[in-house]
This record gives structure tokens, sequence and C-alpha cells, in this order.
């Protein structure tokens, strides 16, 4: 199932934030879109999301037409995103952050749960279950009972990231998944990513980590003032001197 963008266009009053950019994520890959501040990369996050609809162009995913629709359905079709900004549910634990994201999933209704509470039950256990493993995953399952927000900025991110995948996606848009993280957080985050890729999740990253980009990403996408300026393997798009020239001037290399 890929994803499809095509000619997007996306204009603010006179401002164009990305300006005919056309990608396409494979499905089971890490796709890496990296940029200097401000090149759009976080305006397609939007725009694929569902949080703006473009001024032309479309998004596809596996064929059918997405741009233009509410985030919520969007989401029902497979979508799971991340956030430059944390938004966790402040008052609530690391397990019910991640629980909460499976509440689509649940199969018992209030009344099933009122006349078979024993049912009710067994399906809470599988769920919790559930939530531990994924922040196992994430090495922070001994924080579940801890309330989210008073942990570590690099905890936080985890648990976010733990609650993107809580809805089963087919896709997951990570948004500077390292920002924050020290050097052992963020080579611990590349195994981590690298795991859900193999797990068969399609992965779309926004990151300006370089060598967490260049480390496990199968295609990169580059962005400059809204437009794409290069794409390809990590080892094409390092030496690009497009690229090059774009992050460091002319005579730097990535």
């Amino acid at each position: 199932m890929s994803l499809e963008i095509e000619n997007l266009v996306m204009r603010f009053g006179g401002v164009v934030a990305v300006n005919d950019v056309s990608l396409s994520i494979q499905p089971g890959k890490i796709h890496g879109l990296i940029g200097p501040n401000g090149s759009g990369k976080t305006t397609i996050f939007n725009v694929v999301s569902g949080y703006y609809k473009p001024t032309s162009g479309k998004v596809a995913f596996d064929g059918k037409v997405i741009s233009g629709l509410p985030a919520h359905q969007i989401t029902a079709l497979g979508f799971a995103r991340t956030f430059q900004n944390l938004r966790l549910f402040k008052t609530m634990t690391v397990l019910d952050n991640v629980l909460v994201a499976m509440g689509q999933h649940t199969q018992t209704s209030l009344w099933q749960a009122i006349l078979d509470p024993i049912s009710s039950g067994r399906e809470d256990k599988l769920l919790t279950e559930k939530a531990l493993n994924l922040l196992g995953l994430f090495g922070i399952a001994d924080f579940a009972r801890e309330r989210a927000t008073s942990l570590p900025y690099g905890h936080q991110r985890r648990v976010e990231m733990a609650r993107a995948l809580a809805t089963d996606p087919k896709i997951v848009l990570f948004d500077e998944p390292a920002a924050g993280l020290n050097e052992v957080e963020t080579e611990r985050l590349s195994e981590t990513l690298l795991k859900i890729r193999d797990s068969g999740i399609t992965i779309f990253l926004v990151e300006h980590d370089m060598k967490l980009i260049m480390g496990i990403c199968d295609t990169v996408s580059v962005l400059d003032y809204g437009k794409k300026i290069a794409e390809g393997d990590t080892t094409a798009v390092s030496r690009d001197p497009v690229v090059v020239e774009a992050y460091l001037g002319k005579e730097e290399t990535l």
C-alpha cells in the first residue's frame, strides 16, 4: 500500500509553503524527508494526515485519494503520526496514554461490559498486555504506572511513538522523533525504528539528525524552500552537491 503525493501545492495567503512536490512512499520501507527549517516538511505531514486541505495536487493511499478527507477518516485507513510538540494526555499514566489509542479496536460495547464483565475483563487484560509490549519495545515499560508528563523529555517522546503504534497503523508519520534525545537514546531509537519497519509498518520520517537518517532510511527526499531538490538512497543524497549546499554551503559535506 504505497502513499503517493502528486504535484502537491500548499499556499497560506501569498506564501507558498509546498511547491509542486511529488513523493512516492513505498510499503514496508523507511522514507526520510529532510530539509532546512521552514522548507515545508511538517506542512506535507499536515496535508497527508488531514490537518490541511491542499491548494492543489493530491495525496493517494493504496490507490484511493485521501487529500481533503478529515483527519479521523485518514486515521481509520491505517495512518498514525506524532508531532514536533508533544501531545500527551497530561493527567494520564504512561499506560493509559497508550490504552486510549486502542479504543477503536475494542470489541466490547458498554452494554456488553455490563452484562458480561468477565469477557470485558479478559479483553482489558489483552489490551493492557499489548500496551505493555509496545512500551517494552521503546524501553519504557517500567514507567507504565507513572504520570506521562512526569517523565524526562526523551521518555515522553517514546510514549507518543508507542501510542501511535497502538492504533495498529499501516503507515506511521514520525515528526522529529529524535528531537531532544542524547546520542545513546538516538541510537536506541534507530534500532527501534528498524524493528518497526521489519514488522511490516511503513515509516515516513521527518528528522534533522542526519546520522539517524543516513543510518536507517531506504529512501530520502530533500526539500528546500518548499520544493523537492533531491531524492534517492542515502549514499546518493549525501553526495548530492545541491543538497550539501542547501544544508552546509558549497565547501562542506554531509
